[in-house]
């Protein structure tokens, strides 16, 4: 009996650290109507973050990603590198302007 308790403890675990993940992953695919995937910005990694140029492949992906820059912005996962003085200095050298995003509604 304690090997089945202890199954269920695990598949509770698991269940719990999936669900918030396949959420975040709905929620990203859903803004301006366009896949968001923030892991297609990885190559803007040491742009945003150290502060280098970024490279052609930084900026196409950027332009792809654009429709989706308020959800990242509002996602506290990202939004400390999306708000960064960095990112904007990225997006101004790939000729995108920062859109003005509205502000999150809470508790809706």
């Amino acid at each position: 009996m304690s090997r089945a308790v202890a199954m269920c403890a695990v598949l509770a675990v698991a269940v719990m650290m999936v669900a918030p993940s396949a959420a975040a992953g709905r929620a990203m695919a859903s803004a301006a109507d366009q896949t968001c995937d923030v892991g297609k910005l990885i190559d803007c990694g040491p742009a945003i973050i150290g502060g280098t140029p970024p490279s052609e492949s930084c900026c196409t992906n950027l332009k792809a990603q654009k429709g989706c820059f308020c959800q990242y912005a509002q996602d506290p996962a990202y939004s400390d590198y999306i708000n960064s003085p960095n990112a904007r200095k990225t997006l101004a050298s790939c000729g995108i302007t920062f859109p003005t995003c509205p502000l999150q509604k809470h508790g809706v």
